[in-house]
């Protein structure tokens, strides 16, 4: 894999091609199967809201290396309208669209750190890490 790779999330399709290459990264790495599945539903949830909420953005995969630590970093960034409220929109249940509300508090539960910024009128840039055990 290389250090750096850029999805960018235009169509549906886009959210296939993320996780495949999320899947792809986190298979190199050596991850295990069940950290796979996690990275991978992780990215399909980060996508998936870029599609649906803010486009255009991005998903970014890193390979990271830390304080003697791999890990691969994936950053969803976009140009979508921001969230107002990001303590609320990080509670299970909540959703601006009827869904499920599991989306963004779920990818936090599955990795292991997890930022929020976000911008009214601007966009929103969520980073989460996955260690390599």
């Amino acid at each position: 894999m290389t250090s750096h790779m850029n999805i960018p999330i235009i169509c549906e399709w886009d959210i296939v091609a993320a996780r495949q290459a999320g899947r792809d990264a986190a298979r190199k790495l050596s991850f295990s199967i069940v950290d796979q599945a996690r990275i991978t539903t992780a990215i399909s949830e980060l996508a998936r809201n870029i599609y649906l909420y803010a486009l255009p953005g991005n998903i970014i995969l890193e390979h990271i290396e830390e304080q003697n630590k791999t890990g691969l970093r994936i950053t969803a960034v976009d140009k979508g309208p921001g969230i107002k409220d990001i303590k609320l929109a990080l509670e299970d249940g909540y959703t601006t669209s009827g869904g499920l509300g599991a989306g963004v508090p779920g990818v936090k539960r599955l990795m292991d750190d997890f930022t929020i910024d976000s911008v009214v009128g601007e966009g929103t840039k969520i980073t989460a890490i996955k260690w390599l055990k």
